[in-house]
């Protein structure tokens, strides 16, 4: 038999039984469904995780106040941040391109009739810049303000919502922080939640202004250091230890008291837990596929059973082994790869519905789709490799004569 009678024999024995081709392939349409939503979900939230890092600031080093040894004992006051770590850390710390204060605490602000409690953060005006801000309406406050405490505010882009009132309006306007009046000058770009921590739910006042009018102290909640290059944080982060130990007097082999967290390592967990969840997922999809190709396996057995006075005909007409063999395999790998396709469109589908009416990050790469049509076509071979060589190694003289 040639080549291409071959393969339309095997398309007609396919047509011949539809209901029962489509329940054979449907085990395929569902793994491959599966395999590329559960991709897209994945690369969705790893793109997502990534961006939070960028948006966090990928060469930004958060350094807080840890706890005091004494002798090797812990004692109960935590040792705090000052403005003069702050200044060891600008004036000593060679790979650190700007360091940002932040005399923080949650406090009540007041506007007309309404009161709410967010963190006011006392700070320098290079923290949008540092910290990957815009600001979306009137400006920040300036060094010369700062130095001269006066009494501005910069918004969170979630402070004016709290206040029912629309941000651009708010700009000129006044509110009562811990019962001192305040202009606020500006509106910063929404950053997004990030977990426990909401930054949009902020305001920021220069750093003079709250260390001397507002808060009455110069402990730090934190202090901000921009690395000049991604390829020197770790050579950053042993530079800010020496300088802060020095600054704090701890001697060799004493525990610091103070931390230092990277920006990327507080997402680390998240972002390995989303890899775990991937993976377990696509080892699901994996599962149904493997179930597919059992269900065609099954089918092409019983097909062969079915058809093998068919068999017998053929070879008795001239059919090699080769043919026989090739018919059953065309059968097998046209099946999974048009259960393929299709699970390919349905789970593109699922990604988007997922995207757009559960809120979820997806992402379909191109990646997915040829891994799940590669995946296909190997588990059509696989599994039809059995039953092809079983028809192939039919005795045409017993074929004939069955019944």
């Amino acid at each position: 038999m040639l080549l291409d009678e071959t393969i339309r024999v095997a398309l007609q024995a396919i047509r011949a039984n539809k209901l029962r081709s489509l329940l054979t392939a449907l085990g395929i349409i569902i793994g491959v469904g599966a395999v590329i939503t559960m991709i897209a979900l994945g690369t969705g939230a790893r793109k997502a995780v990534e961006a939070r890092i960028q948006a966090l600031g990928p060469t930004l080093l958060t350094i807080f106040a840890g706890q005091g040894f004494r002798g090797g004992i812990a004692f109960n006051n935590r040792i705090s941040l000052t403005m003069d770590d702050d200044t060891a850390l600008a004036n000593r710390a060679r790979y650190v391109s700007a360091v940002i204060p932040e005399l923080a605490t949650n406090l009540q602000v007041q506007k007309g009739s309404q009161n709410v409690n967010v963190n006011v953060v006392g700070t320098t005006p290079d923290y949008p810049r540092v910290r990957g801000y815009t600001v979306t309406a009137g400006r920040m406050f300036t060094p010369g303000e700062d130095e001269a405490r006066r009494r501005y505010a910069v918004l969170g882009s979630s402070v004016p919502d709290m206040f029912n009132t629309n941000p651009a309006a708010m700009i000129g306007q006044q509110i009562q922080i811990k019962g001192i009046p305040f202009e606020i000058v500006g509106i910063l770009s929404e950053k997004g939640s990030q977990g426990f921590n909401n930054p949009d739910e902020q305001i920021l006042i220069p750093l003079q202004t709250a260390r001397y009018r507002v808060m009455g102290t110069d402990r730090l909640r934190s202090i901000t250091a921009q690395v000049n290059d991604i390829n020197n944080m770790n050579l950053a982060m042993i530079e800010i230890e020496r300088v802060l130990r020095r600054q704090h007097k701890i001697r060799a082999g004493g525990e610091n008291d103070f931390q230092i967290r990277n920006q990327t390592d507080v997402l680390a967990t998240f972002q390995q837990t989303t890899q775990t969840f991937g993976f377990l997922l696509a080892g699901i999809a994996a599962v149904s596929l493997l179930v597919g190709g059992i269900g065609i396996m099954n089918i092409m057995l019983v097909s062969v059973t079915e058809r093998t006075r068919e068999i017998g005909v053929r070879k008795a007409l001239g059919a090699t082994r080769g043919n026989i063999l090739l018919q059953f395999l065309v059968e097998a790998l046209v099946l999974c790869l048009v259960g393929g396709t299709v699970g390919v469109l349905l789970g593109s589908m699922g990604a988007v519905v997922l995207s757009k009416f559960a809120h979820w990050n997806t992402a379909i790469s191109p990646f997915s789709i040829v891994l799940a049509f590669a995946f296909s076509a190997v588990v059509g071979l696989f599994f039809g490799i059995y039953p092809a060589r079983r028809a192939a190694s039919l005795d045409p003289i017993v074929a004939l004569r069955y019944e």
